[in-house]
């Protein structure tokens, strides 16, 4: 899994007599872990014990309380301070400048400070005294040498570190939810690709693994997985029977349920970690792990007990052979995604501009109504067609025609 064994923790009592040393109140002690102060008190009563990061926290400031208790407590002995080294006569006789005739006249002795009285030992924690001059100075501590300032990585070395350091327990997480080798490597491939797509986010992320572990679950997870053509074929069981009956027993949990119970019982996170991956309240993922509990032991009733179970699921995740590609080429694998979404998206958006300008090109510029169809007029006889005139028809035409070219000329208005 992605976490080791546990941070090994004094007793409840313990705690609360290093907390109690150090002057330090529960709600003090909760900034400093960076939980609320009734959990600090749960943890100090043994009702509760911490988890996951918390857990490290909680581990390593205690240690800290526990050694400057320690320090406190060693004896601070004073040493003794030799009489201060007088120069004999002749020594200062023979000394630079001084011939044989040369009369040299006694100096005066060094007047001698009298000697510090013993001072009372300090009280634990209090600063030692300044060393006068007059007292010789103990042996100078070898001063550590110098760290070299940390090399920055790039962000190439910095995902391949990352990937390197997680994708394993990753996977082995991954096949846990799915029961298939193959989409537990897919999936994490994708997530660490996505991440890599949006690497200065999860750079400064306070968790980068939490952070690609909650991608991959969500992928794995996915309901379109179902409808991909190679999960109609059922991959081959694992070898061993308990772990058989392990993981058919996860299966039949539901997706929530299953992705719970291997947050928290399979990687080690705490309650809240896990509600705040799952996009759950606290409450709610509270119920779904103690249901997912019940299930389990309803089947395997030598699982009812937590530690049990954790330490079978990290043995079923350990069991499978389950590899991972190298970092350049998840890398590459990403930026070749990336660059086919971009050129599709290029592709369509030239296709969507090039359909807008042809319909703007042969679209209409006017309106023209359309034109209604016929319809039958009833009470009007039919139209015939004309036949030959009767001689009354002919002699009433030409009538006509002889008195429009004979007839009276047109009158035109004329002023006056």
């Amino acid at each position: 899994m992605t976490r080791g064994p546990a941070t090994p923790l004094p007793s409840p009592k313990a705690r609360r007599r290093l907390r109690e040393a150090a002057s330090l109140t529960q709600t003090q002690l909760a900034e400093r872990v960076g939980v609320a102060p009734g959990t600090v008190r749960a943890w100090e009563s043994g009702r509760t014990t911490p988890r996951g990061r918390k857990r490290e926290a909680y581990a390593k400031l205690l240690k800290t309380l526990a050694e400057e208790e320690a320090a406190r407590q060693a004896p601070q002995t004073p040493q003794p301070t030799p009489p201060p080294r007088t120069e004999p006569a002749h020594d200062r006789a023979s000394g630079p400048g001084a011939g044989p005739g040369t009369e040299t006249k006694p100096e005066p002795e060094p007047k001698r400070e009298p000697a510090p009285e013993p001072q009372p030992e300090s009280a634990p924690g209090a600063p030692p005294e300044p060393v006068s001059e007059a007292q010789p100075q103990s042996d100078p501590e070898p001063v550590p040498e110098p760290r070299p300032a940390p090399v920055a990585l790039t962000p190439a070395q910095a995902f391949d570190a990352l990937y390197e350091f997680s994708a394993p327990a990753l996977v082995r997480q991954t096949f846990l939810l799915t029961g298939r080798r193959e989409q537990a490597r897919e999936s994490v491939e994708r997530a660490f690709q996505t991440a890599w797509e949006r690497w200065p986010e999860v750079a400064r992320d306070r968790d980068p693994v939490g952070w690609v572990r909650a991608t991959a679950y969500e992928y794995a997870l996915s309901p379109w997985q179902r409808f991909r053509p190679r999960h109609r074929h059922p991959e081959p069981p694992p070898a061993d029977p308990g772990d058989r009956t392990l993981l058919n027993t996860l299966l039949r949990l539901p997706p929530r349920h299953r992705r719970t119970l291997v947050l928290y019982d399979g990687v080690g996170l705490d309650l809240p970690e896990t509600a705040a991956e799952t996009e759950a309240s606290t409450p709610a993922a509270a119920h779904r792990l103690l249901r997912a509990r019940e299930a389990v032991a309803d089947r395997m009733p030598a699982l009812a007990d937590p530690q049990v179970l954790h330490r079978r699921l990290a043995e079923l995740a350990s069991n499978e052979r389950l590899g991972t590609a190298r970092p350049p080429s998840v890398r590459r694998g990403g930026e070749r995604r990336a660059r086919f979404r971009t050129r599709a998206a290029i592709a369509f958006t030239v296709a969507l501009i090039g359909t807008t300008a042809l319909t703007v090109r042969t679209a209409p510029t006017h309106y023209e109504p359309p034109v209604s169809p016929g319809q039958a007029v009833r009470g009007v006889p039919p139209r015939v067609a004309p036949g030959s005139l009767s001689d009354e028809e002919l002699e009433l035409r030409q009538k006509l025609r002889d008195q429009l070219q004979d007839g009276p000329e047109r009158l035109s208005p004329q002023l006056e």
